[in-house]
């Protein structure tokens, strides 16, 4: 229910905690393999409802970035614990909040948009791949990027939709490889599918009929609350 509302667009951190709470049951690998194909699901739904409503040039600038950083992910699969790209996820989100709040003090308001930028987008697209790869946690990168060009909530929305789609879409060849789509997993994924599109079309309406002034504080309190959470649950694993 809560990555359905978070690939509707309502508060895309609120999808961090798919892997977290069913790892809290089984391996977080298991718990990435079995949400992987929901996410997919979700993803047509999403590419359906937001349809033509995309920004290109960032779609242009952040996805070749983000096949880069899969194949990274994939690359360093078996090193790379999840609780270590926590961590890392975690504190790059809490720089990226603090650097929001800075701003409204420092101009008394929403800070100016952004300019579009061909090397931050590629550099924060591998971010997003690498992260989505290990532990479905790519909102915060892209979020870095894209957040401050400003764009409006559906703009926005529908601009990350197609960039996690395609990011989802390329994970199925290195998840399948790893051997993580056996029965048991596809099973599991099969039982929590009829919840996927239900909760995704409500995310997409609640977003449609959010203001701006409404829509980005949510956002980033969403983003900032869970990597606290992040930081703090790696933190006590890894020290």
């Amino acid at each position: 229910m809560l990555v359905g509302l978070s690939k509707g667009g309502f508060g895309g951190a609120a999808g961090f905690v798919g892997v977290p709470l069913m790892a809290l049951v089984i391996p977080p690998v298991q718990a990435a393999a079995i949400l992987l194909p929901i996410l997919v699901l979700m993803d047509l739904v999403s590419l359906w409802t937001w349809r033509g409503v995309y920004d290109r040039q960032t779609l242009l600038f952040m996805l070749p970035g983000s096949i880069i950083g899969i194949l990274i992910g994939w690359w360093f699969a078996a090193a790379v614990t999840e609780d270590a790209v926590r961590l890392i996820v975690g504190a790059v989100a809490i720089v990226f909040v603090g650097r929001w709040v800075w701003q409204r003090l420092r101009h008394g308001a929403e800070p100016p948009p952004a300019e579009p930028n061909r090397a931050q987008g590629g550099f924060w697209g591998a971010v997003a791949g690498f992260t989505s790869f290990v532990a479905h946690v790519g909102g915060p990168p892209f979020q870095v990027y894209a957040m401050p060009l400003r764009f409006s909530p559906a703009l926005f929305t529908g601009t990350s939709v197609i960039f996690f789609a395609v990011t989802n879409a390329i994970k199925l060849v290195p998840y399948f490889l790893l051997g993580q789509f056996d029965r048991t997993n596809l099973a599991a994924s099969a039982v929590l599918m009829p919840l996927a599109p239900v909760f995704t079309l409500l995310g997409a309406w609640l977003v449609r009929r959010m203001r701006p002034e409404i829509f980005y504080p949510f956002t980033y309190a969403t983003v900032a609350i869970v990597a606290v959470k992040l930081v703090w649950d790696s933190v006590a694993v890894l020290f």
